[in-house]
This record gives C-alpha cells, sequence and structure tokens, in this order.
C-alpha cells in the first residue's frame, strides 16, 4: 500500500501524480525507471478530504518537500476557474534542485491576478537563492508571522508531520482560526490513543454541546451511550469528543488500525474503505444508519 497525492487537476478522466525518486525507493525506482507507457497497475482512486474548498476570501497554500504536491493541484484548480481570490503560495525545500516543479508553479502563479509567492531554501548557495528569488533558512512560526498573512485566510498545509505540527501552530499565532487550517500526512500516521489500558485520560463523557438528533450511539465498554449529532461525524470523531479510546492513524478507512467489533446496529461509510472489514467497523470513516453499540 502507498499513499499518493494527485498534483494536477483531474482532466477529462486523467489523474496526474508525481513522485519523489529516493535513492534507494522501490517504488519510486519502479517508477521512474522501469514503468513504460501503456502498462496498467493496479491502483486506488483518489480520497479522503484534503481538497479546497469553496468561498472567495484569501487561500493559504504551505508546503515542504514533496509535500507540495496536493497543493499544487488546488492552485491547478484556481488557475482553471481564473480566480481573483488572494492566493499566498509559501514552500520550503532544501535548495533549488530538490524543489520540484518550481516553474510549473511560477507560471500558475503569475496567470493570476492576485498572488503572493515565498520560497525558502535551507542549503542553497547565495548565487541560487538570488536567482530564484527565495529567502534564507527554514520556515518558523517567526518568519511566517513576519509575511503578514491575512488573518482570515483558509489555509492548506502538506508535509512531514513535524513541519505541519510547527506550521499549525505558527499560523494560528499569525492570527488564523485552527477551523481554517487544513492539512494532510503521506502515509499514515502512528498509532494514536493506542487502546484502553494505561493511558493517563479522562473518563468517557457525554460529548459538549446540545444533543444530535441522530442514531444512539452506544461505547459498550466505556460505559457511554450518545445520541450522534446532527453534523452527522464519523464514530471516531465521536469518541473522540467523548474521551473513549480508541485506535487510529489514517482516517480514510486504508489502515485498518482503527478495526473494532460491532456489537449491533448498521452504520454506513464516507469515504468508503479500501476493504470494508468482515463483522467489524473502521470508526474513522464509519458513520451510524441506526442506533449502534460498539466494542469499545
Amino acid at each position: 500500500m502507498r499513499s499518493y497525492s494527485l498534483s494536477s487537476t483531474p482532466d477529462a478522466g486523467r489523474y496526474r501524480i508525481s513522485v519523489k525518486h529516493e535513492p534507494h525507493g522501490t517504488v519510486s525506482g519502479y517508477l521512474t525507471t522501469q514503468l513504460r507507457p501503456g502498462e496498467i497497475l493496479d491502483a486506488a482512486a483518489p480520497r479522503g478530504d484534503f481538497m479546497l474548498g469553496e468561498g472567495t476570501g484569501p487561500v493559504l497554500l504551505l508546503s515542504a518537500g514533496i509535500g507540495l504536491t496536493p497543493v499544487l493541484s488546488m492552485l491547478h484548480e484556481l488557475a482553471v476557474r481564473d480566480s481573483d481570490r488572494e492566493i499566498w503560495w509559501i514552500h520550503g525545500a532544501r535548495r533549488p534542485r530538490e524543489h520540484p516543479l518550481a516553474a510549473e508553479t511560477h507560471a500558475l502563479l503569475t496567470s493570476l491576478p492576485h498572488t503572493h509567492e515565498h520560497v525558502f531554501y535551507t542549503t542553497a548557495r547565495p548565487e541560487e537563492r538570488r536567482r530564484t528569488r527565495a529567502a534564507d533558512g527554514r520556515l518558523t512560526k517567526d518568519k511566517v508571522v513576519a509575511l503578514s498573512v491575512p488573518a482570515d485566510a483558509t489555509a492548506y498545509v502538506c508535509g512531514p508531520a513535524t513541519f505541519m505540527a510547527d506550521m499549525q501552530h505558527a499560523l494560528t499565532a499569525a492570527g488564523i482560526d485552527p477551523a481554517r487550517i487544513h492539512t494532510e500526512l503521506f502515509g499514515a500516521m502512528p498509532s494514536i490513543n493506542p487502546g484502553l489500558t494505561g493511558q493517563a485520560a479522562r473518563t468517557p463523557h457525554q460529548p459538549p454541546g446540545p444533543p444530535g438528533t441522530g442514531p444512539l450511539v452506544t461505547f459498550a465498554r466505556s460505559g457511554v451511550s450518545v445520541t450522534c449529532p446532527d453534523s452527522k461525524p464519523s464514530v471516531l470523531e465521536l469518541a473522540d469528543a467523548c474521551d473513549v479510546p480508541t485506535r487510529w492513524s489514517c482516517r480514510t478507512g486504508v489502515c485498518h488500525t482503527c478495526t473494532t467489533l460491532l456489537l449491533s446496529g448498521d452504520i454506513a461509510y464516507s469515504p468508503t474503505p479500501l476493504e470494508p472489514p468482515d463483522g467489524h467497523v473502521l470508526i474513522c470513516c464509519a458513520q451510524p444508519s441506526t442506533d449502534v453499540v460498539l466494542d469499545m
């Protein structure tokens, strides 16, 4: 199982992905040195919710390394729409040679009327930075705040896990509402909240806010029954709100880390998992269709 992101807008049934060739990468090596046009691969369809949202306000596309690809797809979408939104493009890389699709990105940005382009190189030579008009050093909270990004922007962030954590903190410090900061991580993260034992956590409780009108979700081991909110969260999101201990990693129905026994009731999935488990549910993308009881 491998993760990939689209790097352009789908056009007439065609998808484009861009893959970094790692020196000892089995899959990237195969794709770049052995695969030939016309050959057929089995691949899962694009999935997830890291997509450009509707709106007219400022858009901030923030990435590092090959994390550029999904936000580049969003930039393509803005270009196709001939968008007049204010667009901020901020990217970090080591040097020009390790800055993928830089010329394509710059061309898209110059084709739009209201854009800001900021590139940071950590190991580039002075002449490389001058030629590319890049800033020196790593993206930090202070550098992001100094750019004066608009506080009403919607931000999309992709890159290594530590980079995304740092940038979420930086954007919040810059005044952007955390609810408007969206992230995507390549691959699955380590398991979070692993199991029901050995955890210093709050006692499971009712979620905050007024009760919903949806199906009743019972977490049998935790002794909590909750009416599903009208916003139709996933079972995992509902468990998080109740401090019910869980296991999860991908949150898109791929990794099966969150597999949980369904004791009774029926569920639906959004998005549809790659391989639905038999007799169990993937709580990360499961939504109750009827009253359900879960072994958690």
